[in-house]
């Protein structure tokens, strides 16, 4: 399921670097979507990026995060969706996914729905709830920035989202940093809704630091 996503993701970005025009039919704009009902905007949103960097942020920390994610579901017995011989990604990991595109978008739905001219792209949101997602079940586990520097994985989820939240006040390239907060909160909360018991497991990993 992680591979698919991603592929498809580039691939629809990369067509709109080039047309601009479908660029726009896809970004999240919520007066659109609330005046005329367009409301596949909440997913086709996660679909295109601003730029090469913006995509390889995010595909890279999906590849990095949704294939550890995909595999912990299955772990802990979340049942595979099926389609004849195909066996696609955990039912838990496409809510994740999707519902992390979604969730984190309703704060901007409701601020912006009278504002026209505002639009916001990315996959952002979602890989936020997949990254903070895999930190209920390895909280401390190590990520290393710049292929080098050691960092508990949820310190560094937390200096991302301060950094995340700066640029949502500061800047103005359409793409939605604060869906990375609402996908973080999205992403903690959606596997101890799917099963009670991983609210215990994540504090109690999360006390062994």
């Amino acid at each position: 399921m992680t591979i698919l996503i991603i592929l498809t993701t580039v691939i629809v970005s990369v067509i709109c670097f080039r047309r601009p025009d479908l660029l726009y039919k896809l970004s999240f704009n919520p007066y659109r979507m609330v005046r005329d009902k367009e409301w596949s905007r909440f997913i086709t949103h996660g679909f295109v990026h601003a730029d090469m960097m913006h995509l390889f942020v995010n595909m890279f920390t999906l590849y990095s995060f949704g294939r550890y994610m995909e595999y912990t579901f299955a772990a802990w017995g979340f049942p595979s969706w099926q389609f004849g011989e195909f066996e696609g990604g955990s039912w838990a990991f496409t809510g994740l996914y999707f519902g992390g595109l979604i969730a984190s978008s309703m704060h901007d739905l409701f601020k912006y729905k009278d504002y026209a001219m505002y639009n916001s792209i990315g996959a952002s949101g979602a890989v936020s709830a997949v990254l903070f997602s895999s930190f209920v079940f390895n909280p401390w586990g190590r990520i290393y920035l710049f292929a080098l520097i050691p960092v508990p994985g949820i310190v560094f989820g937390f200096v991302y989202l301060f950094y995340c939240q700066y640029m949502a006040k500061n800047s103005r390239d359409n793409i939605n940093h604060n869906a990375h907060l609402w996908g973080a909160v999205y992403g903690l909360l959606f596997p101890m809704v799917l099963d009670y018991r991983l609210f215990f497991y994540f504090i109690s990993n999360l006390l062994q630091f």
